[in-house]
């Protein structure tokens, strides 16, 4: 009887999270070239393919699908059984403060895996724009704050995590981007995407009107699904079923916003010690 590899088994979960070989060797503490090994490892246990690679994203093939409930399953079990003897159990509360802009893309699941793996650490999440979490006033209200800055150069570069282009997004379906003056679908005022937008279209005198205006994320990403109109979105969020918009006349180049994780204060957890590390590798 063969025995699965927990380190396997984890690689192979971490990959689907957080999306990619080199991003579950940042989390796992392992080189990209370590991870691949050991998924080849646990498909040659298998007998099966359990990942296809397109380019810097992975998908699933059909023994790979169901083979995850089982890798999850027995990953809980795993780490179940050493919690409940662990005499040092990470625990306690973080406060964590996200930006607005990622709330409904990439943050959810990064967090989710981290509460699955850590269930004994209680996470208070709150989503706002970037600007009021990062506000002197309400800094103190969070442990961890995940900011967006507009421009890389203004910011500590021991709190930046990642830099992220920025994008101009229409739909697949649709040819709503050819339309005069440019339809912007876009969150209220203070968004970094937002303001990116308005500033290069103008600078550029390219003519645009507002369309639809709504906070969430998702609002927006259905609308421009439905052919509403363009959007501007960071590159690492941009969803399959949406399409990257080439530079233009009509497009102009938006450039790259920071993405920053400050404490607001010292730490005196190792919980939100932890955190800070596990974000910090997963967006990288």
């Amino acid at each position: 009887m063969k025995n699965l590899s927990t380190d396997a088994l984890r690689a192979f979960v971490t990959v689907l999270e957080l999306g990619g070989f080199t991003q579950a060797g940042d989390y796992l503490g392992r080189t990209q070239p370590a991870i691949s090994m050991q998924i080849k490892k646990l498909e040659q246990q298998l007998g099966q393919s359990l990942l296809i690679r397109r380019g810097q994203s992975v998908e699933l093939t059909k023994a790979g699908q169901l083979f995850r409930p089982y890798a999850r399953q027995i990953l809980a079990l795993n780490d179940e059984a050493i919690e409940q003897f662990h005499h040092e159990l990470l625990a306690g509360k973080v406060r964590l403060g996200i930006p607005s802009e990622f709330a409904s893309t990439l943050l959810p699941k990064i967090v989710g895996l981290f509460s699955q793996s850590h269930p004994n650490v209680t996470l208070e999440v709150t989503s706002d724009l970037s600007k009021n979490l990062l506000h002197d006033s309400r800094r103190l209200d969070y442990d961890l704050i995940l900011g967006l800055h507009p421009d890389p150069s203004l910011v500590d570069n021991q709190n930046i995590v990642k830099l992220d282009e920025l994008v101009w997004v229409t739909s697949d379906d649709h040819d709503t981007h050819l339309q005069a003056p440019t339809p912007l679908i876009v969150a209220p005022e203070g968004c970094i995407y937002r303001a990116r937008a308005v500033e290069q279209l103008t600078e550029c005198g390219i003519p645009w009107r507002l369309v639809y205006t709504n906070p969430d994320l998702a609002g927006i990403r259905s609308a421009i699904e439905e052919g509403l109109g363009v959007t501007v979105l960071a590159k690492s969020t941009v969803p399959d079923n949406l399409r990257i918009l080439k530079a233009s006349e009509r497009y102009p180049k938006l450039g790259k916003m920071a993405i920053s994780l400050v404490k607001p204060q010292p730490a005196n957890s190792q919980a939100v010690e932890r955190l800070a590390e596990y974000l910090s590798a997963s967006l990288n």
